[in-house]
Formats: structure tokens, C-alpha cells, sequence
């Protein structure tokens, strides 16, 4: 892209299925650009020989394809022509598109971000089964992996994304109709990939993942445009749970909300604060993850001085719609002394609906956390409301006592409200008692009363010992009240720690997650994992904006490893915080460690893996090799022994036995030869126009079991793009197989058939069968599972058919023979198909 140029926008219309109007909807907003006036042209259009796509075409302005060498009919996007030309608009069709051998660049997508990159608007087209993201999901829901893909970061950077849909009984109409492919292609599609279950799973997901794109859109925009406000787009239900007896009750509330709409998310938060001194065990907590987990929801862990606070930030994070809390399980008087945790979250909710849920344990007492200092704000307000109205309040009640001769029952009086300040408020608050408790014992109760003289000088020794006693008394026991707080917190503190500990290492989440987890725990702007190489610091992982590059830019940091350090920007954290933090860091060793061993026992594996081949081979070779060579050796010596005349006939069987055991050793030495090139992939297919047909009647021809095969071969079968040699291996090792396990009164039938862009060989036995659940493993290799007759051969005929097919781009599909048996399905792309790069568009059975 050239100085002062602007990269061009990417809009793209998404289908779940093919046939859905995908093409046609491009082309019609070519047309409707064009009307206004913008310069548009048709780079490359899948047509399929559909007429109305073809009619839609008409009066576009059009880029002539490129051809490559030696690929005749294989179109594709001539880039460097669409350059010379810059238009405002190009229409390229199938962003997932695979290009032929010889071209600029290998994938479609690349052609197009070129485009863009020249500040060119492009319009394309994509399926929901070509995002790499899903391609797992995809097979598991058609049975069929998916050759061509695009990844989904190209995908997430169109400007505009626009789903083409079409419930599946309107589509499998359109494909009824003729509208997608020729009448005699219809009964096979509408049977296999256009099955009423798949296309719904398809179009499910294609309207998840449009529907995550446009929630992620929303959030950005609201950062952007820095809006707090809650956009009640979908339900989003928080959950606060306090660790108590109605956190289940409380969970199941916001689980039941959350799924009345569609897209309802459940999430659960549990805060740890600082001067929680009543907190629930690290099994509760993890007893509590479990179960919003089970109920489909996420579950999050803030540390907050305020738990009201924490549940509020988090709900705004998550532009949550309701906010579901318990009713306070406090006494109905400790509201005088200030509002609870569920009241402060009512009053700072602001657009947030807050549901409070009655429940049994309601008003049955709980310890109220403080906010203000060690011992917290409320208890040292009420020490102070002690200190000052307390001694006042106690003189006027022991005023009739001071005509008693002695100061014994006023001094002890005012030393039990010491010690009661002492126990609410700590230690100043007790001083403070004891100090106008002096005072008023003083000017009440010692001669001369009304004055702060002391006549009797024993009196003034009584006071001093009170002032003394008092004050000491008020430090032991602020000193004992303050530790067994400090003893609570620390007992939080390493419960809270235990259950971080617990959470992150039962979990599977990668460095990233773990990154995103630290962010939203601590409440920072952005979470660094920063790795030192020498002097300098690579960033090996971060979540958030502007993340730091060395650890002297962060707020906090912790050491991961002594070349891994956790760093965080956006809020220093306290002490006690810092030791939380240290456990995220213990654990992100953890899952560094983890990733290696993974790596390393993958490695492992892999020699296992040879070595077991090579075991395998040892035994292959001391008798599945040996019995073919032990058959020729003994014919050989049968036949040049001088001491027997062997008639004609015995000439030809025994000249027969050497034939057949020269071929088996023949198949035996070609498939250890084919296994050894494909594990070390080295399998590169020549490949060419081929006539399946032709290669199926010529390799079935040769094999000796050419007797026991019927062949059902079509006139009209199109050629395929492959490599003849590799076909023929895969043609002779299925029907091998087919042969052995058949039984002798019933023949092998192979048939080919065309269905859409598609030619498929079908190797067909009437045999025991293979179970479905082992039918992934026959095709591994040295198996031979019970459904043989006998133990010879080494397992490896489907094993090297399998990945010689996938080698070719094609498909070997295990199938149920109707009224028993085994039926081998070859899937491979034609001519077209090839040069299309359409798997799904080329109407997969």
C-alpha cells in the first residue's frame, strides 16, 4: 500500500450451506453499486451453470481470469490485471478457494487482502464450514472434513458481514427444483450433505457466529464512544454470590432468567474482600464454580475492598442486563449502622435491573465485612459513639452513688466501658473513654465534688492507678482484638489463594486465557507476559491495550520464571494483593511447564509410534513375508526335482502357486513401501486429467481375483484430477480387501457414480462387516480386526488406501452394506471441481 493510501474494505456475504443465494446476492450488490455510479468489476464468479447466477452476471463489467500453465480450465483471479485497472469495487467470489499449482499465491484470501492492500473494496463470499475455526465442528456434524479454509482473522476484519440465509426446507426446495444442480444429481445431494439435520446444524451455527461478531462490533463501539450505559442487546445475568447456603438457589434463578432469551448469558462472581473475616472454604468455592459451569455459565473471582463495588464493575464490563442477589442474610438492626452490600448495589445499579431473591437463610445474621481500616469503619464509628456519649451517659446513671465512701464502684464502671471501647473500637477510642473517665470521676465523685481538684491525696493515687489500669487494659485488648482480626484475614487470604491455587490448575485454559483471567481479577487495564533474552524483553503474551515491554513500565509485576515475568498497567496493587498475583504467576509457570511436556510427549509419541512400526515390520517380515517366499521356494523345488515327472497339469498349478505367491509379496513389499513415503510425507501425487473408469477396469483386470468383482461402470463418468499410479493402489488394496472378506458365492461389486462436481468409487462386500465403533480403527496401521477369515496379510491395505486418497484431495468414506456387509466409498473431486476449489459449493454427497 502506498504512501496516503487508505486499505480497502472487505464486505462479505456468509451462507451456511451451499444453494443458499450467496453469488446472487454479491452480484446484486455489484449491480446496485454500478447504478450509482461506482466503478465495479467482476473478477472471478462461480457460476456452477446456474442460469439465474449467469443472468445476474450480465452487464457487470468483467476482469478476464488468469489461466496457469498446464491447468487448462482452471481460472483464477488475475490480480496483477485488477491492479492495472483499480476500480472502486471487485467481486471475487469464494474467499476460501484453494488457487492451482503455479499461481501467485497459494489461497484466495491472499489474492484479495492484495487487493485491499491497493486500497480496493472487495465483495466476497464464504461458507460457515471454510472458517478454520470450525472446521472440527463442521466434520463432527457432516461426517466430511473440510479441504479449504480461511482463517477466521480475515474473516473478523471485513468491514461488513451479511448472512445469506434459507431454512433448510426452503433450500433442500431449491435443490429440488433444479435450482442448484442438473435433476439427476438431486436424490444423491438431497440424501447425503443436504440432510434436513445437517443443514439446521449448519444454519445454526453460521447465526452463533454472526450473532458473537456482532456482539464483539457492540462492544468495541461502546469503548470507542466510551459508553456505560447497559445496551440490553441480550440477557446477560450476574450472579453475586456470597459463598453462603443460598448460592445454589441464587444460581439456579439466574440460570432459569438467563435461557429465556435466546443468547442468555449466565455469569457468577464471588468476591474476595480484603476485610472479609467470614469467608467461605476453598471447597465451597470450587463446589460453586462447578456447578455454574454445569448450569452453562462463567464464573469469575474479583478481588474488591468493597464487595458492592466489585459486583457493579464487573456487571458494566459485561454490559450485563440484571444483576441477581440474595436477600442480606443480616440482622434487620445492623441496617441503622449503615446500608448492606445488596442495598449499595441497588443505589449504584443505575440502569441495571437488580432481581433480590428471598431465600430461607434471609436475616439469620452474618458477620458484616468492614472498609475502613483493620478493624473497619463501622466498628471504630461505634467506639467512638462509645468513647464520647458513653462516659457521659454513665455518670449521669451513677450520680446517686456519690456519697459512698470509696471510688471502687464508679472506677470500675468506667474501666468496663474502657474495655467495651477497647473491644468495639480499638485502642484510641479506649484511651479516649479512659481519659474523660478520669475527668468525670474527678468532678463528680471526688471531694471537692464540681472541681477537678483533689482534696485527699489517696484520691489522687485512686486516679492515677484508674488512668493507668485503663489505659493498659484498653491496649491488651485492642492488641488481642486486632490480631484475631488479622488472624481472620489471613485465614481468607489463604483460602482465597487455595481456591485460586485449586481453580487454575484443575483448568485447561492456555497463557492467553490465563492473561485475561489475571486482567479481570485485579481490575487493570492490561496483563503482560514478558520473556528477557539477554538484555532485551519480548512480549510473549498480553490482553488489553498498550501492553508494557519491560518490566520497569508496569504497575506491578511477579516473577513467572527467572526469564518470565507477569506484568500488569493500569492499577498498582496492595501487598496482600501482590500475593494473589503471585499465584496467578506460579501457575502461568505451571502452564508453561505443561505445554512443554505436551510437546515433548507428543515427540514421544511419535517414536513410540515408530517404533512400533518398526516391530511390527520385524514381524511382518519373519512371516507374512516369509510364507509367499516359502510357496515359491517349495514350487521351485518341486518343479526341478529330478526324481518326479510332473504331468502338465501339475506344471500349471505349480507354475500358478509360484504366481500368486510372487504377487502377494508383490502387494506385500508395495504397501510397507507406500506406508513408509506417506509417515514421512513424502507422498507427492503427479497429478492429471484421469478417467476413473479406466484405471478401475484396467487395475481390476490384472488382479488374480478379477473373477470374484462385478464392475458397474457409467458411459458418462467425467475425468478426475489425480495421480494414475496412486489410483491404482488404492483401486487394488480396496478390492483386495473386499475380496478376502466376501464371501466365495457372492462377487465384489465396484461401481462409479457422478453426483454434483464429484465421482465416487464404491468398493462393495457382503461380509461380516466392521462395527462403527472400530471403523476408525481399521484404518490404522498393522490392524486386523475379527472379521477376517484368516490372519495373512499385514493390515496395512486400508491404512495406504486412506492416506494415498486424502494425498489426492479426496475422501475414503467407510459405509454399512445393505443387509450386511462393508462398502468402501472413494469421494473425489472432478475436473471442474478441482479447478472450482469448492467442496462445499460442488454439492458434497
Amino acid at each position: 500500500m502506498t504512501d496516503g493510501e487508505h486499505r480497502g474494505r472487505l464486505r462479505l456475504y456468509l451462507g451456511a450451506a451451499p444453494g443458499v443465494g450467496k453469488t446472487y446476492a454479491m452480484l446484486g450488490e455489484g449491480h446496485r453499486r454500478a447504478a450509482r455510479g461506482t466503478d465495479v468489476i467482476a473478477a472471478l464468479v462461480e457460476t456452477h451453470g446456474r442460469p439465474l447466477v449467469e443472468e445476474q452476471l450480465e452487464g457487470l463489467a468483467q476482469v478476464p481470469p488468469r489461466t496457469i500453465d498446464g491447468f487448462d480450465g482452471f481460472d483464477e483471479v488475475d490480480v496483477e490485471a485488477v491492479l492495472a485497472r483499480r476500480p472502486d469495487v471487485v467481486l471475487v467470489d469464494d474467499l476460501a478457494h484453494t488457487n492451482a499449482p503455479g499461481s501467485p499465491r497459494p489461497k484466495r484470501w491472499q489474492d484479495v487482502a492484495a487487493l485491499l492492500d491497493a486500497g480496493i473494496d472487495v465483495i466476497s463470499t464464504v461458507n460457515i464450514e471454510q472458517l478454520e475455526s470450525l472446521a472440527d465442528v463442521v466434520e463432527s456434524i457432516t461426517g466430511m472434513p473440510q479441504r479449504d479454509a480461511v482463517p477466521d482473522h480475515v474473516v473478523r476484519e471485513a468491514e461488513q458481514i451479511e448472512l445469506v440465509d434459507m431454512t433448510p426446507e426452503a433450500l433442500r426446495r431449491r435443490m429440488a427444483h433444479g435450482n442448484i444442480y442438473p435433476a439427476e444429481q438431486v436424490d444423491a445431494a438431497l440424501s447425503h450433505y443436504f440432510r434436513v439435520g445437517n443443514l439446521a446444524a449448519l444454519r445454526e451455527l453460521a447465526l452463533l457466529w454472526l450473532a458473537d461478531r456482532v456482539d464483539e462490533g457492540l462492544e468495541r463501539y461502546r469503548h470507542d464512544h466510551d459508553i456505560e450505559s447497559t445496551w440490553a442487546a441480550r440477557e446477560r445475568v450476574v450472579v453475586a454470590l456470597t459463598g453462603g447456603p443460598e448460592s445454589d438457589l441464587l444460581l439456579r434463578r439466574g440460570a432459569r432468567i438467563a435461557s429465556r432469551g435466546a443468547g442468555g448469558e449466565l455469569h457468577a462472581v464471588y468476591v474476595a474482600a480484603r476485610h472479609r473475616t467470614a469467608a467461605p472454604g476453598p471447597d465451597e468455592l470450587a463446589r460453586l464454580r462447578v456447578l455454574t459451569e454445569e448450569l452453562g455459565g462463567t464464573h469469575h473471582t474479583v478481588i474488591s475492598d468493597d464487595p458492592a463495588e466489585g459486583v457493579l464493575d464487573l456487571a458494566r464490563s459485561l454490559n450485563a442486563t440484571q444483576i441477581v442477589l440474595g436477600v442480606s442474610r443480616r440482622p434487620r438492626w445492623r441496617s441503622l449502622f449503615g446500608a448492606g452490600v445488596s442495598e449499595r448495589v441497588i443505589a449504584g445499579s443505575d440502569d441495571i435491573d437488580v432481581l433480590v431473591v428471598t431465600h430461607p437463610f434471609a436475616r439469620r445474621g452474618v458477620v458484616v465485612p468492614g472498609r475502613g481500616g483493620l478493624l473497619g469503619t463501622r466498628r471504630l464509628l461505634l467506639g467512638w459513639i462509645l468513647a464520647v456519649l458513653g462516659p457521659a451517659l454513665l455518670s449521669t446513671a451513677l450520680v446517686p452513688t456519690r456519697d459512698l465512701p470509696t471510688l471502687a464502684l464508679e472506677a470500675m464502671s468506667y474501666l468496663a466501658l474502657t474495655v467495651t471501647c477497647a473491644l468495639v473500637g480499638g485502642l484510641w477510642p479506649a484511651v479516649t473513654a479512659a481519659v474523660l473517665g478520669f475527668l468525670l470521676l474527678n468532678w463528680f465523685f471526688t471531694p471537692p465534688q464540681g472541681t477537678l481538684t483533689v482534696a485527699d491525696a489517696i484520691d489522687v493515687l485512686a486516679l492515677a492507678m484508674f488512668l493507668l489500669v485503663a489505659v493498659a487494659v484498653a491496649s491488651v485488648v485492642d492488641k488481642a482484638a486486632r490480631r484475631s482480626v488479622q488472624a481472620g484475614l489471613a485465614r481468607q487470604e489463604a483460602d482465597t489463594l487455595t481456591m485460586l491455587n485449586r481453580t487454575l490448575l484443575q483448568s485447561d485454559k492456555d497463557v492467553v486465557a490465563l492473561l485475561g483471567l489475571v486482567q479481570e481479577t485485579f481490575a487493570v487495564d492490561t496483563a503482560a507476559l514478558l520473556r528477557r533474552t539477554g538484555d532485551t524483553w519480548q512480549l510473549a503474551g498480553a490482553v488489553g491495550d498498550d501492553p508494557p515491554l519491560r518490566p520497569d513500565e508496569a504497575d506491578t509485576s511477579a516473577d513467572v520464571s527467572p526469564t518470565l515475568v507477569l506484568a500488569l498497567r493500569g492499577n498498582p496493587l496492595p501487598p496482600h494483593e501482590r500475593r494473589v498475583l503471585a499465584a496467578f504467576a506460579t501457575h502461568l509457570a505451571v502452564v508453561l511447564e505443561r505445554e512443554e511436556l505436551a510437546r515433548r510427549a507428543e515427540a514421544a509419541r511419535r517414536l513410540e509410534e515408530g517404533n512400533r512400526v518398526r516391530t511390527a515390520l520385524l514381524a511382518a517380515v519373519s512371516h507374512d513375508l516369509r510364507t509367499p517366499l516359502a510357496g515359491v521356494k517349495a514350487a521351485v523345488s518341486s518343479l526341478r526335482s529330478p526324481d518326479v515327472r510332473w504331468s502338465p497339469e501339475d506344471e500349471a498349478e505349480l507354475l500358478e502357486t509360484i504366481e500368486e505367491s510372487a504377487d502377494r509379496l508383490h502387494t506385500i513389499v508395495a504397501n510397507l513401501l507406500d506406508l513408509s513415503r506417506l509417515q514421512a510425507d513424502a507422498v507427492r501425487p503427479a497429478t492429471h486429467e484421469v478417467g476413473l473408469d479406466d484405471v478401475v477396469s484396467r487395475t481390476i483386470a490384472e488382479m488374480p481375483q478379477a473373477r470374484a468383482v462385478e464392475l458397474r461402470l457409467p458411459d458418462d463418468l467425467p475425468p478426475v484430477l489425480a495421480d494414475a499410479g496412486l489410483l491404482d493402489r488404492i483401486v487394488a488394496n480396496l478390492v483386495d480387501n473386499a475380496v478376502r472378506h466376501s464371501p466365495s458365492d457372492r462377487p465384489v461389486v465396484v461401481s462409479l457414480s457422478h453426483v454434483g462436481d464429484r465421482v465416487q468409487l464404491h468398493v462393495v462386500d457382503h461380509g461380516p462387516g466392521v462395527p462403527d465403533s472400530e471403523k476408525e480403527q481399521m484404518f490404522e496401521a498393522f490392524q486386523r480386526l475379527g472379521d477376517t477369515r484368516s490372519r495373512e496379510g499385514l493390515g496395512l491395505g486400508l491404512a495406504v488406501a486412506k492416506g494415498l486418497t486424502e494425498a489426492l484431495g479426496g475422501l475414503l468414506i467407510p459405509e454399512n452394506t445393505p443387509g450386511g456387509g462393508l462398502t468402501m466409498v472413494v469421494d473425489l473431486p472432478t475436473v471442474p471441481a478441482a479447478k472450482d476449489e469448492k467442496l462445499s459449493e460442488a454439492g458434497r454427497p
